[in-house]
C-alpha cells in the first residue's frame, strides 16, 4: 500500500477538517493576506495562470471552473485571455462578495460568476464543466481524494483538469508542519508523483506536468519585501492589522525560502483529462 492509499484525514493541532477550511477561509479573505500577497494568491501570479490556461487548451465556448477562486483574480483573467465562461468557487463568502463587485466593475458579470461552496463537495451536476483549474490550493484541503472525486465527477467526458501547487520532498522544519504552515499551502503539500497518484486514483489521466520552482522563490521574496513596508506601515500607524504577528511571519518565510533553496519545497503544474 503507498502513500496515497494510506492516506488520512491529517489535523493539525486537533481541529476537524471543517475548522481547518473556516481557518483557511478566514485567513485568505484578511485584509492582511492582501496586502502580503496582492491580487494573485499563488507563485506565479496571472502569468501561471494564463500558462495553465494554455495548457488546457481554453477556448471561448469552455465552461471553466475555478476551485477556490479565492478574489477572483484568476478567473476573471481567464474569462479575459481565452473568452471562455468561468464559474468560480471559494469557501469564504467575503472573497465571493469582492470578486462579484470586481467582475461587475470590468464588465464581466455574464461572462464570470461566483459561489460559495466546499470543493470537497462541488455544488454542481454531473459533466457540467470542460475544463477545472484549482491553484495552490489542492494543498490545504483537509480530504483531497474527496476533492479528486469531486472533480472528475463534475468534469464532462474529454474535460481537462489543471492544477498548479506547492510540492515537497521529505521531511521539512517543525515551524513548516504547524497550522500557520497548512493555512500557508505548506505542512500537507504533496510529493509532484503524489498529486499524479491523487488524480489517477480518482479517473483522470496525467496529460503534463511542468516544474516552476523559480515563481515560487519569487512569490516567497515579494512577501518579505511586502512584510517590510508592512512593518514600517504599522509603526506609522498607517494600517491596522489585528492578528497579524510580524515576527512569526518573518520567520516562517526564512524558514520556507531556505527549504525551497534545499529542494524540499517547490511548486509545480500538472495537468489531466477525464478519459
Amino acid at each position: 500500500m503507498n502513500e496515497l492509499e494510506n492516506q488520512r484525514t491529517i489535523e493539525p493541532g486537533g481541529l476537524s477538517p471543517t475548522a481547518i477550511k473556516q481557518c483557511c477561509a478566514a485567513v485568505y479573505d484578511s485584509d492582511a493576506i492582501k496586502l502580503l500577497l496582492g491580487d494573485s494568491l499563488h507563485p506565479g501570479g496571472t502569468e501561471l495562470t494564463e500558462r495553465l490556461g494554455r495548457m488546457l487548451n481554453l477556448e471561448p465556448r469552455n465552461r471553466v471552473l475555478d476551485v477556490a477562486a479565492g478574489r477572483g483574480t484568476s478567473a476573471l483573467t481567464l474569462a479575459t485571455r481565452f473568452g471562455c465562461e468561468v464559474i468560480g468557487l471559494d469557501y469564504s463568502r467575503r472573497n465571493i462578495e469582492a470578486a462579484k463587485r470586481d467582475a461587475s466593475e470590468r464588465g464581466l458579470s455574464k461572462t464570470v460568476t461566483f459561489y460559495c461552496g466546499d470543493a470537497e463537495r462541488l455544488p454542481f451536476a454531473d459533466g457540467s464543466f470542460d475544463a477545472i483549474v484549482c491553484e495552490c490550493a489542492l494543498c490545504t484541503f483537509p480530504n483531497k481524494q474527496s476533492a479528486a472525486a469531486e472533480f472528475a465527477r463534475v468534469l464532462r467526458l474529454g474535460g481537462r483538469i489543471g492544477l498548479s501547487d506547492l510540492t515537497r520532498q521529505g521531511s521539512l522544519p517543525p515551524e513548516l508542519e504547524s497550522l500557520v504552515a497548512w493555512i500557508a499551502c505548506v505542512a500537507d503539500a504533496q510529493p509532484l508523483a503524489e498529486y499524479a497518484a491523487l488524480l489517477a486514483s480518482a479517473g483522470l489521466k496525467i496529460m503534463a506536468t511542468e516544474e516552476h520552482n523559480d515563481a515560487l522563490i519569487d512569490f516567497v521574496n515579494q512577501v518579505r519585501t511586502r512584510l517590510l513596508v508592512t512593518e514600517v506601515m504599522l509603526g506609522l500607524n498607517k494600517v491596522a492589522l489585528p492578528g497579524l504577528d510580524i515576527a512569526i511571519v518573518k520567520d516562517f518565510t526564512r524558514t520556507a525560502l531556505n527549504a525551497i533553496r534545499a529542494g524540499r519545497l517547490g511548486y509545480a503544474i500538472l495537468t489531466a483529462a477525464r478519459g
